[in-house]
């Protein structure tokens, strides 16, 4: 089931990147941009003065800086709680991801929207979106983690909806700060929940237990 899902995505991935490459994407990309911005001014976002500051607040919670501290602390966490696979389990899956998404960025070199004037400063190409895709590998993989930690059902479903839910809401502050397009967070999602869900593939193989019971 696992790797059916991975084949999905990456099979998602590059349909978007496809999209992306040859230019199909932008008619959709410049709707769903537009959505977010007043009619009347497409400078400046929809909604009160407070729900863009709200989006910068939620936005940061998928910064690199943000990610590696909770990244950081989680493994501290799991490695004094006598867990080493699991602490590097963390370690290699959001460090890793980094490295993946940097060299995504870096071959498609897309450049930013240039429809609005970004509500946040940005430095690095459009495509994937390092903040869905390393949200999604953080905040699912401590889901997961602490899902399993857990006897009740209720429990653990909760603390993957949560995750879930953060990985959603911080993809959408990235197009609605004008600073990606909608396809540069579809595939940011993709590959991380890919990347995310074969590092858990790969964990679960070493700690099977060989042995016969």
């Amino acid at each position: 089931m696992s790797i059916l899902t991975i084949a999905f995505l990456l099979f998602a991935f590059g349909f978007v990147a496809q999209e992306v490459a040859v230019g199909k994407s932008l008619a959709f990309d410049r709707r769903v941009i537009l959505a977010f911005r007043d009619p009347a001014d497409p400078s400046a976002p929809i909604g009160p003065a407070w729900l863009l500051e709200a989006a910068r607040n939620v936005t940061s919670l998928g910064s690199i800086v943000v990610l590696a501290f909770i990244t950081l602390a989680a493994a501290g966490y799991l490695y004094l709680a006598r867990n080493p696979t699991a602490a590097w389990l963390m370690l290699i899956a959001v460090f890793g991801g980094i490295a993946l998404n940097n060299l995504l960025k870096a071959a498609f070199g897309r450049p930013r929207p240039d429809l609005v004037i970004p509500a946040a400063r940005v430095f690095t190409a459009s495509f994937p979106s390092g903040h869905a895709s390393l949200s999604a590998i953080t905040y699912l993989t401590i889901g997961v983690l602490l899902a399993r930690s857990q006897p009740s059902f209720a429990v653990g479903l909760y603390f993957i909806v949560l995750a879930a839910f953060l990985t959603l809401v911080i993809g959408i502050s990235r197009i609605y700060l004008g600073v990606h397009y909608p396809t540069d967070v579809l595939g940011g999602w993709c590959i991380g929940v890919a990347w995310a869900i074969a590092c858990w593939t790969i964990a679960a193989w070493l700690q099977a237990d060989p042995r016969p019971s």
